[in-house]
């Protein structure tokens, strides 16, 4: 199951989980601005590309709650 991270690695948005966000294969999550601007659509992480990340129906999320652990690569982005 998908973790749902809650903010943007690169500009440390908010990303709940009933928002656009983009992941690559490892769950590397950015906001979609970050993904199409300063990273060129190429994970800063691995390398690999991004898919959109997938929505978790609202009455799921009491159930299998998105993660609340926020991830932020602080050398890995050059964003405005």
């Amino acid at each position: 199951m998908l973790q749902l991270r809650p903010n943007c690695e690169c500009c440390n948005k908010d990303l709940p989980p009933d928002t656009e966000a983009m992941i690559c294969t490892f769950e590397c999550t950015f906001c979609p601005e970050c993904a199409a601007g300063v990273l060129a659509n190429a994970c800063p992480n691995c390398g690999g590309n991004f898919s959109q990340r997938p929505v978790r129906p609202s009455h799921l999320l009491a159930r299998y709650p998105a993660s609340t652990e926020r991830v932020l690569k602080v050398g890995g982005c050059a964003a405005a």
